[in-house]
């Protein structure tokens, strides 16, 4: 078997964001919360890792939403020193043709499990001896309203930055992972110290892509690239690695990596697809599980699947969990967020009604407000099948005016329903409300434009804490649905989805009636009238699903296929 004993040094795990705890404001969504997850992951199981990111010290976004939903996105700042020890190391880096001093704060992940610790390393610009916009670099985590070439001076920080900083403090470095394209500046360090030769760089360098989105693939126009970062390497060099038109992150990493991987088998299809001729893994994301159940379902599990913190596949004896235990640890959960909802929102939800959740961030190609599709039809079904409540939460990207439009809609769509439909919109979504939402409401609704799903582990947290999730068949649901076992579907399978020759009007419009039908016809009825199969449901989400969706199972296939090849 393939043991950490394999590796002759360290896995550097690079990262822009991280979410490690929820006043660590150092994440802005999926991104970052797997990162913590596969970091506490890694401390669980000894792995000899070291995780590199940036300080943030004024956080990423706090959301204010105004009386019609309009997003006010201000600066979040979290005190450093309180959780972080301040390093005595120092490295620069060229930005803009002068000397950029990095300094560094370490923060340690410690597992409950073994015991063993994960120190992430925590970048900073922000010291005496940088000018004005220097030490601004590492203050907010993607710099919103800062322009591009604060961007790329954020990249250099964590790739060459990060990497100098490794080996000032002494680690020995086996494999430099990179999660996601904004740390491919690595490659670029490596290559000077490896005399450029390519095959030396990928042969201790591993990438993981995350989107399936073109915008989310950062690319650079060569004469900023020229301003910023000058002739660190050649330019027609790093045009062989990237491609002729500009910098492309995702490119680099791909040409300098000797193994790359998507985040889920339909997300590989995708990636394929994106980057045709390059061989694209696929490892399914998953979750930290200890981490995200709720306290009523860790006595459950604790009475009945002895043993899962250390080994979640043996939760596939919940198959074993009574009705009556299951029923009871969802209410309780479910009461806890129905009351913090209430207090925070000044709400009046209803815990025996059923309730649906949306959490994420608000971007238009997840589709929060598609469930509004048509006005009519959900009335109908609130006032003539069943009761149903609806709860939100995300913050839109500062500046993104989609993304803000899309919480303003859900806000009207609030106003037009409110005789009918009771919708809420939580405030400042962070770990502690996905936690809250994840572990408390009866479904969990996905429908995003297919196929701009990675992942979605959200729907993952959710299982494992007996949520079934209703969806589009896209990222892990993919793999994780059987309908009207472990949830329910919206839209067509993914052999007869054709997005390419389907315009997105019609798309919505098929989804949106899918999802009434299945409102209608099943989900609502079941809740009210067949509580059994309802159980039946969330037992099965949890037996089927929780022996695979989680960081243990996706830590230990990087470190057979990726880290130890």
């Amino acid at each position: 078997m393939v043991s950490a004993d394999n590796l002759d040094g360290q896995i550097a795990y690079y990262t822009m964001e991280i979410g490690i705890e929820n006043d660590v404001k150092t994440y802005s969504g999926g991104l970052g919360v797997l990162a913590g997850d596969t970091i506490r992951s890694f401390a669980d199981m000894g792995l000899p890792a070291v995780c590199v990111s940036q300080v943030n010290e004024n956080g990423y976004c706090k959301q204010i939403l105004e009386e019609d939903g309009t997003q006010v996105s201000e600066e979040d700042p979290w005190p450093v020193e309180e959780y972080c020890e301040e390093l005595d190391v120092e490295v620069t880096v060229p930005i803009y043709g002068r000397d950029v001093t990095v300094t560094a704060w370490q923060y340690d992940v410690v597992s409950e499990k073994s015991g063993e610790t994960v120190p992430i390393i925590y970048l900073d610009t922000n010291v005496e001896s940088n000018d004005p916009d220097a030490q601004e670099y590492t203050k907010r985590l993607y710099s919103p309203g800062y322009g591009e070439d604060h961007q790329l001076a954020q990249e250099i920080i964590l790739g060459i930055g990060g990497t100098r900083i490794l080996d000032e403090l002494g680690y020995e470095v086996d494999v430099y992972h990179m999660n996601e394209g904004h740390a491919a500046l690595l490659t670029l360090e490596l290559l000077k110290r490896n005399d450029m030769d390519p095959e030396a760089v990928r042969e201790q360098c591993v990438f993981t892509t995350h989107t399936p989105v073109e915008a989310g693939h950062d690319q650079f126009d060569w004469d900023l690239v020229n301003e910023v970062l000058g002739e660190f390497v050649p330019q027609e060099t790093l045009k062989e690695y990237s491609r002729e038109q500009d910098l492309h992150m995702t490119y680099l990493a791909l040409n300098l990596s000797r193994y790359a991987n998507s985040v889920a088998k339909k997300h590989q299809e995708v990636s394929r697809n994106m980057f045709p001729g390059y061989d694209i893994d696929a490892i399914t994301n998953g979750v930290h599980v200890p981490f995200w159940v709720g306290e009523d379902f860790i006595d459950v599990y604790d009475e009945y699947t002895e043993g899962w913190q250390e080994n979640p596949y043996k939760l596939k004896h919940a198959s074993v969990i009574p009705d009556d235990d299951i029923w009871e640890a969802h209410q309780s959960q479910k009461e806890d967020l129905i009351e913090y909802v209430n207090e925070h929102e000044g709400a009046d939800m209803d815990p025996d009604v059923l309730t649906i959740g949306f959490a994420r961030r608000a971007t238009a190609y997840k589709r929060a407000d598609l469930l509004f599709y048509n006005h009519e039809r959900l009335r109908h079904i609130a006032e003539t099948v069943g009761e149903f409540q609806i709860i939100f939460a995300g913050k839109a990207f500062p500046g993104d005016e989609d993304g803000a439009g899309n919480i303003r809609e859900i806000f009207h769509n609030a106003w037009e329903l409110n005789d009918a439909v009771n919708v809420e919109y939580i405030e400042d979504y962070d770990m502690d409300v996905g936690g809250l939402l994840t572990q408390g409401v009866d479904v969990w609704l996905n429908n995003p434009r297919r196929p701009l799903e990675a992942c979605g582990t959200s729907g993952m947290k959710a299982a494992y804490n007996g949520i079934p999730q209703f969806g589009t068949l896209d990222g892990w649901w993919v793999e994780g649905h059987i309908e009207n076992e472990t949830g329910w579907k919206i839209g067509p399978e993914p052999e007869e989805s054709k997005p390419d020759e389907t315009p997105a009007e019609e798309e919505d419009r098929t989804d949106a009636m899918d999802l009434y039908d299945q409102l209608e016809n099943t989900i609502v009825p079941m809740y009210y009238n067949d509580r059994e199969k309802w159980i039946d449901i969330m037992r099965n989400t949890m037996a089927f699903n929780g022996p695979y969706y989680h960081t243990r199972r996706m830590s230990r296939e990087y470190l057979e296929d990726a880290y130890t090849q």
